[in-house]
């Protein structure tokens, strides 16, 4: 079964034109299918024409949020309502193309956990879009390890069980694969169409390149430290201390050796206080973030794993055979 979630915030003019694409291209591909259209607190007439919808087609359900959350906190509530095996996700202003399903599909029925899309050709501006998104998307693919072209796009097929694994906050919806890539999820990227917006403007402008950057700094972060903060906390509360102490230890023989610090050194010795106070509270930051990582794990029941499948062998005269008894 295939679950199609879309945000939508004030995309009257494109409903329309998306639904019939796109039930037409799931009809085409012949699985059962369900769509939630989570309107992200609109103020036009979106939500009044996904209200008139979802009384024609068993196959939609509609989710309003209380006030605008933003796109990630979209999609996490459409991925915690949806019951296919297969999740895709996609953007309601008709950018994205219902017509490439299919290919995101053929990846998942190869054995892939996600099929990302790649915008191949892009059609925004070169110097606002394309640029920063090519540094951001370059930085990520460094930072995560997961050699995507493009991790801002929302067009996406995920296996269900993959987002099971993913806890999303923030603007972390893009970042999906090298989150899921933590549990071992493998990741296919496909080319697909990148059009023009059908009508209204973008959500997004230059102003996100910044929070992207700050978002690659919080997944190098989650990749790398998650389960074990103290290695990253620790490794800046050593250089502190060690430098902090070196300094004053100097200071404290030069004092011994009769020469007047205070007068001579004194900015050296606000320095090497300062390095070594901060070196304490970064191995203090350590040890606090080592117990809530334990007891988030131990509280939730969490494992810091994921099992993709369990083969055991089979009992004799069990597989391809009747059996005996009842």
């Amino acid at each position: 079964m295939l679950s199609i979630v879309i945000p939508i915030h004030n995309e009257e003019h494109s409903i329309l034109p998306l639904y019939d694409r796109l039930t037409a291209v799931l009809d085409q591909v012949q699985r059962p299918y369900e769509i939630l259209l989570v309107d992200d607190a609109s103020t036009d007439r979106s939500f009044e024409l996904l209200a008139n919808l979802v009384e024609t087609d068993g196959h939609l359900k509609v989710i309003r949020l209380r006030r605008n959350f933003g796109q990630t906190a979209a999609l996490s509530a459409g991925f915690h309502e949806a019951k296919g095996d297969i999740v895709i996700a996609m953007d309601g202003d008709l950018q994205h193309a219902p017509e490439d399903i299919p290919a995101l599909l053929r990846k998942i029925d190869e054995g892939y956990d996600i099929a990302s899309g790649w915008r191949e050709h892009r059609v925004d501006s070169a110097i606002m879009r394309q640029i920063p998104s090519r540094v951001a998307n370059w930085l990520m693919a460094k930072v995560s390890g997961v050699k995507l072209r493009d991790f801002g796009t929302t067009f996406k097929a995920y296996k269900a069980d993959v987002l099971k694994d993913v806890n999303l906050y923030g603007e972390l919806h893009r970042f999906i694969p090298a989150l899921a890539s933590f549990y071992g999820a493998r990741v296919a990227e496909v080319p697909i169409r990148n059009v023009p917006r059908a009508s209204g403007g973008s959500h997004y402008g230059i102003g996100r390149t910044f929070r992207v950057l700050f978002d690659i700094l919080t997944i190098k972060f989650l990749l790398n430290y998650f389960t074990r903060p103290m290695h990253f906390f620790g490794s800046l509360g050593l250089i502190g201390t060690t430098a902090g102490g070196g300094i004053l230890a100097y200071l404290a023989v030069k004092k011994l050796l009769g020469y007047d610090i205070v007068i001579e050194n004194g900015p050296a010795m606000i320095a090497g206080g300062l390095m070594l106070l901060a070196g304490l509270m970064m191995f203090s930051t350590g040890l606090i973030g080592e117990m809530m990582m334990r007891t988030y794990f131990e509280s939730q029941d969490r494992r810091i794993y994921a099992v993709r499948e369990i083969l055991t062998r089979k009992p004799r005269g069990v597989a391809g055979g009747t059996g005996k008894g009842s």
